[in-house]
């Protein structure tokens, strides 16, 4: 009796170890069909699944199998990508809420909504993005700059931490990274004259492992100890600018094993009036790679030096396979697409994916830098013969919103080619004089958004890497603010504002399938498989930038309606 009775705590204990989230699942998470562990389906942020069951013949069959309302009255933008893990989906939402749901089902089976204090300042809506999985632990970052780390089965609170300052407007909206053993965090906040910085810590107790500041003249620390000062002091900052230098690392980062660096993009500097920062201003507008084990910059590379239109950096860096190398790809906010040698940072190749450029004419593939066009940044309120109120407005494009956001693309190694949400729009751009406050926001601009041309904004366009063609392109009357999903069944998935969740040919663009969800789709698809059917989910629910500050773009999709539900679907039997 005592040895039944040992065999079964036996078999119970080694389920319980197989339940948790192990080193070994995340660093093989890209090829495993059963689950999604981490944001971008892998640490490199591919966003490509293998599976073909669902495919370019019978997509046409693809149906509803469940939906979840995320309910009550806190709607908004709802840009989460779930995750998959053991019959559990875990999906956070607006407002630092998350939940976690039968994966066969639909049932919720919990939900955790963060208590958030007054006075919080997000930038761009209430989101939420993600949340990563370890152990037995699903954590996500809250609106007040806190961490947050739940039991997968309970919903109850295991460790919370405290980030940073929300009073100074800092939060969280990004999904969080596990590499090596770590849980790597960025923080958001860089219209509120922030530091950006990219955190380290263990993830079964949330303690600080190491903190390394992506702003020239501040300390890193390892372990408790400094652990050298970011760049060099005044180098490319004039005076005390750089303590308030912003470049958020706010949309989290990406990892490749293959090279021990974590790659994350760093925001807009602070404030946007570049003539009161004269200087490259790093590492802002740039990526990043920092070794994981040391916390130290290995390199980087700056889109755009001494940013005077907020295209910011902080897109993800996807690393792949080309000509026997390891190289990483970004499409910038700034319009340009880049692809970089993953392990020392030299640029590769650079091209424009959005038309009507006005602020640079190109990338010069030598120097990294790009040719400005000096007549197209906006004037300085200081100048000689000014009022000192306004500087000489430009036209300039793209606008702040960027040739792509937030929206992650996609990479085939299948077709190699990249799956990009574009947008295209410009903006009327003028500089303020501004000195920062703490919680006040630290912009110094004035600005206009509106769309260039009458029959599209967004666009989904298929790129080839290596030659900068486009493959071929989905226009859409909305502007683009979802992300994308490719597949080794040659399809892409992609959501719209106006509620579609579509799919195409990965080869030809061919729209083959879509559904209206009922809100707008600003947030990225995902796919598995339970060993017999393949899945597709995609959260709905429209907000996020786009109606808080497009202007006249923001006028044109006024009649779209606010949700917050996940949908789910397979091939109809």
């Amino acid at each position: 009796m005592k040895q039944k009775l040992l065999s079964v705590l036996m078999l119970a204990a080694a389920a319980h170890v197989s339940a948790q989230v192990t080193d070994a699942m995340i660093a093989g998470s890209a090829a495993d069909t059963h689950s999604v562990l981490t944001w971008g389906m892998g640490t490199q942020g591919q966003r490509f699944s293998p599976l073909t069951t669902i495919n370019t013949k019978n997509i046409s069959k693809l149906v509803p199998a469940w939906s979840m309302s995320f309910g009550g009255e806190k709607q908004r933008g709802q840009e989460s990508q779930p995750l998959v893990y053991n019959g559990k989906m875990f999906v956070t939402a607006s407002y630092s809420r998350i939940f976690a749901i039968d994966v066969k089902t639909g049932q919720k089976l919990w939900k955790y909504e963060h208590r958030l204090p007054e006075g919080i300042m997000p930038c761009c809506d209430v989101v939420n993005r993600g949340a990563a999985l370890y152990d037995n632990l699903v954590i996500f970052g809250t609106l007040d700059a806190q961490l947050v780390a739940l039991d997968q089965n309970t919903g109850k609170v295991v460790w919370k931490e405290k980030v940073e300052d929300y009073s100074a407007g800092y939060s969280m909206s990004a999904a969080p990274l596990i590499a090596e053993g770590l849980l790597l965090t960025g923080v958001s906040g860089g219209e509120f004259g922030v530091v950006g910085r990219v955190d380290a810590r263990d993830p079964k107790t949330g303690k600080l492992v190491w903190t390394r500041p992506v702003v020239e003249g501040h300390m890193g620390y390892k372990d408790g100890k400094e652990n050298g000062i970011t760049g060099t002091t005044n180098a490319t900052w004039p005076g005390e600018t750089w303590k308030t230098g912003g470049a958020a690392t706010w949309l989290g980062g990406t990892y490749d094993a293959k090279t021990g660096l974590a790659y994350f993009g760093t925001g807009n500097p602070g404030p946007w009036n570049s003539h009161v920062r004269k200087g490259d201003n790093l590492y802002s507008a740039s990526t990043v790679a920092i070794d994981v084990k040391t916390g130290k910059i290995v390199w980087h590379y700056q889109g755009t030096p001494n940013d005077a239109w907020d295209f910011d950096g902080v897109n993800e860096f996807i690393t792949f396979d080309m000509d026997g190398k390891r190289v990483g790809a970004k499409a910038d906010r700034n319009g340009f697409f880049y692809v970089n040698d993953a392990t020392t940072g030299k640029l590769i190749n650079a091209f424009p994916f959005v038309h009507g450029i006005t602020w640079a004419t190109g990338i010069d593939l030598t120097t990294g830098r790009p040719n400005f066009v000096d007549a197209n940044r906006p004037g300085d309120p200081a100048a000689a013969g000014g009022d000192g109120k306004k500087g000489a407005s430009v036209f300039a494009a793209p606008g702040f919103l960027g040739g792509k956001n937030q929206m992650p693309m996609a990479y085939s190694p299948k077709t190699q080619m990249f799956y990009v949400p574009t947008n295209e729009w410009g903006m009327d751009i003028w500089n303020e004089p501004i000195s920062y406050k703490k919680g006040g926001a630290y912009l110094g601009a004035g600005f206009t958004i509106r769309p260039l041309y009458d029959d599209h904004i967004g666009s989904l366009r298929a790129y080839d890497p290596k030659t900068g063609k486009m493959a071929w392109e989905v226009k859409n009357n909305a502007p683009l603010w979802g992300g994308v999903l490719t597949t080794g069944g040659d399809l892409v998935f992609w959501g719209t504002p106006e509620g579609y969740l579509k799919a195409a040919d990965a080869k030809t663009g061919k729209v083959l399938w879509q559904f209206q969800t009922g809100s707008g789709v600003v947030a990225p698809p995902i796919t598995w498989s339970d060993g017999t059917d393949q899945y597709v989910s995609v959260v709905s629910g429209w907000g996020g930038a786009v109606p808080l500050w497009g202007g006249e773009v923001a006028k044109k999709v006024n009649m779209l309606e606010q949700g917050g539900s996940v949908w789910t679907f397979k091939l109809a039997k």
